[in-house]
């Protein structure tokens, strides 16, 4: 079979019919023998240069060939690593050596500059700028004071630790964080995480010390995980919740939270510990039916419509930004006052009551490590972390690419961390960035991290003056302040991109989204990684296989399907592999989609011109490749056995430093001739002959 193609292809006769009218194009025609029945082919080439540039061009194919097959040896995957470090160690010791020559007062400072930052811009500050971080850490304050208490709350915690976790978290964030506008303190999703995952080992209302404990220790090994992260360089650990899984997340997470707020709305006592929808909704109604507070509904509600309507002003109004910034505090100011003067505890309202004030007390002794939940409490931790620092590095990053700088994503999960553990220390329980309140910094001027600076010295100025007057501030109203707050964590328009760019990224979206909604908070959780893990495996496992074919007038190939245009090389099939590896979990597929390509191709071919064989060589463009593994070989292998079987010679095109250097060393390159080149143009060229 192969000896009757190659004398049939070398019975085609190749005349060269020159453009005596320009000089600039040649047209190859192919005429027909009509012996065999081969149809007429015709093959264009562009000649940008003259026939003797051409022709050296051709000349230097073998030379370029021999450059590709004779490489050098690529370093080892030990030698990359060993560089790696070297290369950070000599950085390192290159910075020391440097500081080392400074005199011992500019070196103590630059130390202190690489760990806090606060002692780089606090040298330039200025009084101006002081007076805008004053304005916007009030602000921030005004609205930081009452979610906190709310979050608080939603964490299953006495208020009180709401306000301590906007007390010594900002202020340490402050001094190692290297963004200006983000605000530190509890979130709402962080809360709900902390809630429904704990409660599940102690209920907080049967044993809240205990619970405590549990809450405070996990806030511990959180901070631990997270500053680990940024010391050792692990924020790719991070991206493992993608953005569609965080959107879905962040949208089940907030209907779930707006409905737990449903027990302090309508003044429910008795609630179920559960997170999901059905649950909720069958309390609710089970609740409704017997005994619900009528006044608690309508207060809350009244409140809840201030909040959204002063929210709706500012964003007509630019320059009433404090208006919406500062309307939960004058909701509680209100509704406070009302139940003071009307008596309205008495009558069903449930108030806050007595919040302990004073200076965070020391929590190191609740510290808990011989609990038999430890384990559970370290991986509670660890999802606590990486939700935490996702949520605040894109906060961070959206407002610093705003601002025009760069923020060095290490120090910020460092910072974190060391909030969150020496806010451990301090009966503090996980903190991160609000996006909420980062707008609110954002919209009333801030400068520098000195806004969360003032706004802990004013939720301290509160926990030891204010917590008194709080004793009869409704719960409808910290449950209406949350409620207000929960709208900016439904991102619609985001899922409708999301719909319109990537079905697959939309499919975690959503599994993320109906699992925080149907089942709990670390069943969507692990539903989003999973699918988001499922899309890499199968992308993997069936990678597209390109056919590319000649854009017309040019030497440039292209995909087919993006390219319709493209023009065929007789007798020759041209394969890319949209895929970086070719490893055991592709490497079967793609040979198989290769020899179903090239039996459709002649399928097609005898159909059309009743002969035999019109497939002489497959081109396999290795471009994309950057490794290959043993299994990728043996396929390789066995494709190039079945080709040739088939009568069909296999072609390899620009392979990777690595894949070469395999491919001599498993003797694939010889095996099949050493038909291995540059560029496709090459390889046509080389394969059939042509000459200028």
């Amino acid at each position: 079979m192969k000896e009757r193609d190659s004398e049939s292809f070398e019975s085609l006769s190749h005349q060269v019919l020159p453009n005596t009218s320009n000089g600039e194009s040649l047209s190859h025609q192919v005429l027909p023998n009509t012996s065999n029945g081969t149809h007429m082919i015709q093959m264009a080439m562009a000649n940008s240069g003259s026939s003797a540039a051409a022709q050296a061009g051709h000349q230097d194919q073998p030379d370029r060939s021999k450059w590709l097959l004779d490489c050098p040896e690529p370093p080892s995957p030990w030698h990359e690593v060993k560089s790696y470090v070297k290369g950070s160690f000599l950085t390192k010791l290159k910075r020391f050596k440097s500081l080392q020559k400074q005199p011992l007062p500019k070196r103590t400072l630059s130390i202190l500059q690489a760990v806090f930052p606060i002692f780089g811009w606090c040298r330039n500050y200025k009084l101006t700028m002081f007076k805008n971080d004053l304005m916007a850490g009030l602000t921030l304050a005004s609205l930081c004071i009452p979610q906190s208490i709310g979050y608080a709350t939603l964490a299953k915690l006495d208020p009180q630790y709401g306000l301590y976790t906007s007390v010594v978290p900002p202020l340490i964030y402050a001094m190692m964080g290297t963004s200006r506008e983000i605000a530190i303190g509890p979130v709402a999703v962080v809360s709900l995480l902390i809630s429904s995952m704990l409660q599940k080992l102690i209920d907080p209302e049967i044993d809240p010390l205990g619970y405590k404990k549990l809450v405070i220790t996990t806030t511990f090994f959180a901070g631990i995980f997270q500053a680990s992260f940024g010391l050792f360089r692990l924020g790719f650990l991070v991206d493992f919740l993608s953005h569609a899984a965080i959107v879905g997340f962040m949208g089940g997470a907030a209907i779930v939270i707006g409905l737990q707020q449903l027990k302090g709305l309508l003044g429910i006592t008795n609630f179920t510990t559960n997170t999901d929808i059905v649950s909720v909704l069958r309390a609710v109604w089970r609740s409704c039916q017997q005994q619900w507070s009528p006044h608690t509904f309508i207060l809350g509600c009244s409140f809840l419509s201030f909040i959204l309507i002063t929210r709706f002003i500012g964003k007509k109004n630019k320059k009433l930004f404090w208006l919406p910034a500062t309307a939960p505090l004058i909701a509680v100011v209100v509704s406070t006052l009302m139940v003071f003067l009307t008596k309205a505890d008495e009558h069903g309202v449930k108030t806050v009551k007595h919040i302990k004030g004073g200076l965070n007390p020391i929590s190191i002794h609740d510290l808990d490590f011989n609990t038999p939940h430890l384990g559970q409490i370290a991986k509670i931790g660890l999802i606590i972390a990486i939700i935490a620092l996702t949520e605040a590095i894109a906060v961070g990053r959206s407002f610093a690419g705003i601002k025009g700088y760069r923020l060095d994503g290490n120090k910020e999960m460092m910072a974190i961390g060391f909030s969150n553990v020496i806010g451990s220390f301090t009966s503090c329980y996980a903190a991160t960035g609000s996006f909420s309140r980062t707008a609110v910094n954002f919209a009333a001027g801030c400068e520098t991290a000195m806004s969360n600076i003032v706004m802990s010295v004013t939720v301290f100025v509160a926990l030891e003056c204010l917590t008194r007057l709080l004793y009869y501030t409704p719960i409808a109203i910290l449950a209406s302040i949350i409620l207000s707050a929960l709208p900016g964590l439904i991102d619609i328009n985001e899922a409708i991109h999301i719909w319109k760019v990537d079905k697959f990224d939309f499919l975690a979206l959503i599994g993320a989204f109906i699992g925080v909604l149907f089942a709990s908070v670390e069943i969507g959780l692990l539903v989003a990684v999973v699918i988001s893990f499922a899309k890499i495996i199968l992308i993997s496992v069936r990678p597209g296989i390109e056919t590319l074919r000649r854009m017309p007038g040019t030497d440039i190939f292209a995909d087919t399907n993006q390219y319709p245009m493209t023009v065929k090389t007789p007798g020759v099939l041209i394969f890319r592999v949209k895929s970086a590896l070719l490893c055991f979990a592709n490497a079967s597929s793609i040979e198989e989609r290769i020899m179903g390509c090239v039996n459709e191709e002649e399928e097609e071919e005898n159909i059309k011109s009743n002969a035999k064989r019109k497939i002489l060589f497959v081109v396999l463009d290795m471009s994309n490749l950057i490794n290959v593994d043993t299994s990728g070989i043996t396929a390789l292998a066995e494709l190039h056995n079945n080709l040739t079987q088939a009568g069909v010679e296999l072609v390899l095109v620009n392979p990777k430093w690595e894949v070469i250097h395999k491919l001599n060393q498993a003797g694939f390159v010889s095996k099949i001739g050493g038909k291995v080149y540059m560029t496709i143009e090459e390889a046509i060229d080389a394969c059939f002959g042509l000459k200028v």
